[in-house]
């Protein structure tokens, strides 16, 4: 039987960006690519929060996984949407968290928003990572034209646990990101695909930005890409370190700490309902997952 089958899941989102939580601390299983993407059918999400009992001092280990499947090292999302569940557990409004990108705090406010704290941003090619070296990832060598708008080039390249590339534009609405979006993520100069980003800067304090989210398409909101987009705005002065950045889902607050570089990213997180995952999720739903 499949890790998943049968297992009760709690559905939230954080600013609109989908997220599917699966507590696994009291049976630890593993979950395959293919039980993902089997789950999102069952249950639509952009991202699966799988908890694990944590090896250290943390209150919990997370592997997070996409809609297609692959792992991510980063959700911010889906970090706020896991505090959430777990300050209404335990009545902490500090957790730690164990992830693939290392370990992530985050603490919950009195006005319900919580704050996670993303790490270091990573600005060396080699650990975004991209397919070959280039000395400044404030502006790497990318061009790419698509129809119908003006050319994208000349990107900014972070990492916050996971890639990011992002495009600085006009009206990051009047793409295709759709199109775009699945071209870039798989360029070659990204051997581990990359989160794609258009961004505006309208002021020194906001920045407007869509994404196609590796792994996971279009979406209302990636926090990463909130963050990135914020480093990589404030790296070349186009804003101050604390900024609002607006997505389609909402809007978040980013601040860039300069004491010590960590990347602070708070907002809401909505509860939408639980269920269970199908009982049935054997061998022949797996095959049909690989197939789609």
């Amino acid at each position: 039987m499949s890790t998943l089958a049968g297992r009760e899941f709690v559905k939230m989102n954080g600013l609109g960006n989908e997220i599917v939580v699966v507590d696994l601390r009291r049976a630890p299983g593993p979950v395959g690519a293919a039980e993902a993407r089997a789950a999102a059918r069952q249950e639509a999400y952009d991202q699966l929060m799988a908890l694990y009992p944590p090896r250290g001092v943390a209150d919990v280990a997370i592997r997070i996984y996409n809609n297609d499947g692959s792992e991510a090292g980063a959700c911010g999302n889906g970090m706020r949407c896991v505090a959430a569940l777990l300050s209404a557990e335990t009545g902490n409004t500090a957790l730690g968290f164990e992830t693939p990108a290392g370990l992530v705090s985050c603490r919950r406010a009195d006005d319900g928003l919580f704050t996670v704290d993303m790490g270091v941003p990573r600005f060396r090619w080699d650990d975004i990572p991209l397919a070959k070296a280039m000395a400044d990832t404030r502006a790497i060598d990318l061009e790419f034209k698509p129809s119908g708008a003006p050319s994208l080039r000349t990107p900014a390249a972070v990492s916050m646990g996971n890639p990011h590339i992002i495009f600085w534009v006009a009206d990051p609405a009047a793409y295709d990101l759709r199109r775009i979006g699945p071209r870039l993520e798989h360029h070659p100069l990204f051997p581990d695909r990359a989160n794609i980003t258009l961004a505006a800067t309208p002021s020194r304090r906001h920045v407007v930005i869509r994404t196609w989210e590796r792994g996971a398409g279009l979406t209302k909101a990636c926090g990463s890409a909130a963050c990135a987009a914020a480093v990589a705005a404030a790296r070349i002065d186009r804003t101050e370190r604390k900024v609002t950045v607006s997505l389609p889902g909402g809007d978040l607050a980013i601040e860039w700490r300069e004491a010590d570089d960590h990347v602070l990213m708070t907002g809401p997180v909505e509860y939408e309902h639980r269920g269970r995952f199908d009982a049935r999720f054997d061998a022949a739903l797996l095959t049909d997952a690989e197939t789609e």
